[in-house]
């Protein structure tokens, strides 16, 4: 039995992780295929966006009811419980005859994803110990760009062959099956990675009242703050990027959503993997590495995603993007880290729901929408983009680097 305790923690990443990607995947099938919905359905631009609006709803809405529970709950079967709801969600979606269902259906999908987007990094963390839990977690997350890819390609493969309603059908199986192979692996005890003597820091206060414990918690109070601004520009980012490849560089639906997907998977994965590898050497050198990882890039992708938006030539506008998407994901790991780290142990699940409520509540809930109103309004996909998400880019430039500042601070002392 010795023998084989080693690779359970290696087991467990491996199926949260793809249990993650195809979180991500479920959940970018929808701007893959935007235009045919559109035309399908008769929906404006802001109409498309509600449809976003419905999905953070049922996502950051229900989150924190799961984090609290995925911090006194069995965890592992919360998250089988989401996966059957986004899962069964994402296959209705195709089916949706009108807006009313199909709003209703993607309020499913993003509920079920809220109970394992909450509870499953907090697992992470109890399987691995400080020195590698940054390694671990930015695993974790590389299913983002690469989900998030396979959801584009897939999209747009399927609605340009088969009808835009078949990508829904296909995406809608995958989590039922890792489901299962979850079911066989033991769940650890909260804590249990912690160096011998850390205080276990059980979960306090009356009901939903335990979030107000945060407040305390500055500098987890400036990584949210910062990772609102980003998730506010890199949302009506997600959703609106294939479409103002065809509309402003002329690129057809599949065509776009091949590019972006592979520029995503490409980009996504080796900053994911690069940025978890130089936060973790970093944060060996100092205890601000984390924080200064996330500032640099923050700062650097100010520029790219300008550039992106704003180059007319269609060779120069693709390598910005692809430099955008590049630095917006280096810091993945080091954030979702630092959400862990920098609070009371018992509390992990529920910090990591109270960052999803706010980073959507204030960020990429009404950004798509947003930008889909400035675009009805202004006649220019190009102009609502360009005057929304890089200064949303700079606000989280600034929130990281006094987040930075302050753990240098301290370090220095």
């Amino acid at each position: 039995m010795r023998q084989h305790r080693p690779l359970r923690p290696a087991w467990a990443l491996a199926a949260l992780t793809g249990l993650n990607l195809v979180n991500y995947l479920d959940r970018q099938i929808l701007p893959a295929v935007l235009g045919p919905v559109k035309a399908a359905l008769h929906l404006t631009d802001s109409g498309l966006g509600t449809l976003q609006v419905a999905f953070m709803l049922g996502y950051f809405l229900t989150a924190p009811f799961f984090g609290y529970l995925g911090d006194r709950c069995s965890r592992r079967g919360l998250i089988v419980a989401g996966i059957v709801v986004w899962s069964a969600g994402t296959a209705l979606s195709g089916w949706a005859p009108n807006l009313a269902l199909l709003i209703l259906f993607r309020t499913l999908v993003g509920l079920g994803e809220a109970s394992y987007g909450t509870i499953s990094p907090a697992w992470i963390a109890d399987l691995y110990a400080p020195a590698r839990r940054n390694a671990a977690i930015s695993i974790f997350y590389v299913a983002i760009p690469v989900g998030s890819a396979l959801g584009y390609i897939l999209g747009g493969v399927m609605a340009a062959h088969f009808g835009w309603r078949s990508a829904f059908f296909v995406a809608g199986a995958p989590g039922l099956l890792l489901a299962l192979a979850l079911l066989l692996l033991p769940e650890p005890a909260r804590g249990s990675s912690e160096p011998a003597g850390a205080p276990e820091d059980a979960p306090a206060g009356s009901g939903l009242g335990v979030y107000a414990r945060l407040r305390h918690c500055p500098d987890y109070l400036l990584v949210v703050a910062g990772y609102t601004a980003q998730t506010f520009a890199m949302g009506a980012f997600a959703f609106w990027a294939p479409t103002f490849l065809q509309r402003v560089h002329g690129f057809g639906l599949e065509e776009a959503d091949h590019f972006f997907g592979v520029a995503l998977v490409l980009s996504g994965l080796g900053a994911t993997l690069l940025g978890g590898w130089i936060a973790s050497a970093w944060q060996r050198r100092s205890p601000a590495g984390y924080a200064r990882v996330l500032a640099a890039s923050a700062a650097a992708t100010v520029a790219a995603a300008w550039a992106a938006f704003a180059l007319t030539g269609r060779g120069p506008a693709e390598v910005a993007l692809v430099a955008a998407m590049f630095l917006i994901f280096l810091p993945t790991g080091p954030i979702n880290t630092l959400i862990l780290e920098t609070v009371p142990v018992g509390m992990r699940a529920a910090a990591m729901a109270a960052s999803l409520f706010a980073i959507h509540a204030f960020g990429d809930l009404w950004s798509p929408k947003l930008v889909g109103m400035l675009s009805d309004r202004t006649g220019s996909l190009r102009g609502a983009t360009l005057s929304t998400l890089p200064p949303a880019l700079a606000v989280c430039a600034a929130c990281w680097l006094a987040l930075a500042l302050r753990q240098g601070r301290r370090a220095a002392r």
